[in-house]
This record gives structure tokens, sequence and C-alpha cells, in this order.
């Protein structure tokens, strides 16, 4: 055990409450969660920098100390991981995205460049017992996840957002229904179920007005996937619930195809009985027709609308009201519309007049 000072503490380890001067130790159980302390040892000029425990982005330069946490990562349009199965100071690591997930890069999106390089220093440890200088490695997460929890919504609505991929607009259209709501005087509570740790996007919905927010993180996730996912989800909705709020709002990170476990969570039982509204993200009128499509065939769901860049105009708009019989509204530019037809789908038509 050996004390070392550290640059930048990544927002995955938020639950461990660090400071700037943590304790490390050589030996590194290889599992999802566990805290390592690294030195980075290249630069970049793009997606070069982490989101810190306080929310704020930090740039990302050769020489930090930086903290993070073990997990694996699937991304489209970023990079693809995995835990190595062994880990020394003195290896070498990535990172792998901008919550400061740390893993072995396998696979490289061009548009990102190569993922920073970083020389493993450590386990950072937690002291569990006052007064003795006992330390475990740190974990991320400060709530016990349950085995089989069983979903109690008490009448509260839930809308859910799935996207046709990654970047489709799914928070960009939470927060615009989130402020919307709010601005009916509703309480609105929100959360994200699937995905690789990071806490931008219930930052975001913090900020549109959400009273009470969550991440799969809070729970010791690092990254989701099928086995998983179901259970966070039920989790996540019982716990919003206690809350009381008037609406529950939660995005599912990623896209319906995927290897975070959406389709495990749609296709979970009690998990659909809860969720009153799904909207659909998409980037495209292609992508719209084909997510409609996967809803209504292989989930038997009727979104209650889409969104995302395939409405960012009227031309976007006709095709998917004519060609697919839905509710098509942009969260940007029609916040207004969006939130009336959703009030009126979860509230009944007088509600939304």
């Amino acid at each position: 055990m050996r004390p070392l000072v550290v640059d930048k503490i990544a927002s995955v380890a938020q639950s461990c409450r660090l400071g700037r001067e943590v304790r490390i130790a050589s030996e590194i159980p290889c599992e999802e969660g566990v805290v390592i302390a690294v030195e980075v040892l290249s630069n970049k000029s793009t997606y070069n920098t982490i989101e810190l425990t306080s929310g704020r982005m930090a740039q990302v330069k050769r020489g930090d100390i930086v903290v993070g946490a073990l997990g694996h990562r699937h991304a489209l349009f970023g990079y693809s991981g995995h835990i190595p199965e062994k880990l020394a100071p003195g290896d070498t690591i990535n990172l792998l995205n901008l919550g400061g997930v740390m893993g072995i890069c396998d696979s490289v999106n061009r548009d990102r460049g190569q993922p920073f390089e970083c020389r493993v220093l450590g386990t950072v440890l937690h002291f569990p017992y006052l007064g003795e200088r006992i330390g475990t490695p740190a974990r991320v997460g400060s709530i016990k996840l349950p085995e089989n929890p069983v979903v109690d919504m008490r009448g509260i609505p839930v809308v859910a957002l799935a996207g046709t991929c990654m970047d489709a607009g799914k928070t960009a259209a939470a927060a615009a229904i989130i402020s919307r709501f709010s601005h009916y005087g509703y309480r609105v509570a929100a959360f994200k179920a699937t995905g690789v740790s990071l806490r931008r996007d219930i930052l975001a919905m913090e900020d549109a007005g959400a009273r009470a927010t969550a991440i799969f993180t809070d729970f010791g996730i690092v990254t989701t996937a099928p086995g998983n996912g179901p259970r966070l989800t039920r989790t996540m909705l019982n716990r919003m619930a206690e809350t009381r709020p008037d609406v529950i709002v939660f995005e599912l990170g990623d896209g319906i195809l995927g290897a975070y476990g959406v389709e495990a969570i749609l296709k979970d039982p009690e998990v659909r009985q809860a969720v009153s509204a799904v909207i659909l993200c998409a980037n495209d009128p292609v992508g719209a027709f084909g997510g409609v499509q996967l809803l209504r065939e292989r989930f038997d769901i009727e979104p209650a609308m889409v969104t995302g860049r395939s409405t960012d105009n009227e031309v976007g708009v006709k095709i998917i009201r004519e060609q697919m019989g839905v509710a098509a509204f942009n969260a940007l530019t029609q916040e207004a519309e969006l939130g009336e037809h959703l009030r009126g789908v979860l509230f009944g038509p007088e509600a939304g007049a």
C-alpha cells in the first residue's frame, strides 16, 4: 500500500467519494467496477476529455494521474473493449469512454482516433473499518442491486425512450419531455437504464427539471448487458416510484439492436406492464421505419411517437406520419406539441387538449 496524489477522478467512481490523495495496492482484481489508478501515456486531439465526479468535462493529457474503473464497452460509434484476465502495475490499459471506464480496446471507431494508452499504477483502496488501516479494493456503486425485484409503480405513468442507435436524440427528447411536463406542474423522476457509465445524460435530465434521477452505475454496474438490464430497470423503476413523482421518464442507452440489454428489457413482462408509452428516436426515415417495425413485430409494442433527427424538418415528419401511421415531433423545435401529444397519451385526450 502506498499513497498517490491524483489529477482527475472520473465520474464512474463518484460513489467512492475519493479525495485527491488515495492509497493504492499492487494486487488488482480484474472484475467489473474495481477502481484503479493509471498514468496517461499519450495525447489526443479528439475524444480527449473525461467527465469528473463534479459533472464537468476535463481535458486529459499525457502524464495525468487518473482514477477510473474496470469495465467493458461495445459501442457502435465509440470504442469496443474488454476487461483483461489479469492486470499488474506497469501493464498498459485503455480509456474506453468519457466516464472513465478502462479496459483493453479491441476495436476503434476512426472518428474517435486511437484511445488513450495508460500505465496501470494499482488498485485504489477503500477503508471500510473505522479506526483500522485495512484497505479493500474500491468498487463503484453505493446501492445493493436486489436479486429479483418486483415492480410496484403505484399507478405512476412511465415513459421509455428507445433509439435506433447511440446518438439518436434520446437524451434531448427525454430533456424536452421533462421540461414540458415540469412546466405543466408535474413532478418528474428520470433515469438511464442501459449503456456505459457516464453521468452526462442524467445531469441533462436534472437540468431539464427532473426532481429525482438515477443511473445503473449507482448499483455497481459499469456496463449493462442482457443479463442485468431487466433487473436494473425494475430496481430503478421502484426507486423512482418511491420518490412519489407524477411521471417517470427513462432512457434506454444505445440502440434496440445492441449489446447493452435493451432487447431483454423490452421483453421483460414486468417492465412492459409498467411502461405506459414508448418513444422511438431515429436518425433518418429508414431507421424510423425499421425501428417501428421492430417494436411492433418483435416486441408487440406500438410506439407513441417518433422523434430524433428523422424529424428535423417536415419532410421526415410527413414520411413517418403517412407511411408508418405514427405521430412524429421534433424534440428541439416542437417541444410544446410533443408534450401535448404525450400528455394526452398518458392522461387522456382531455389532458392533452
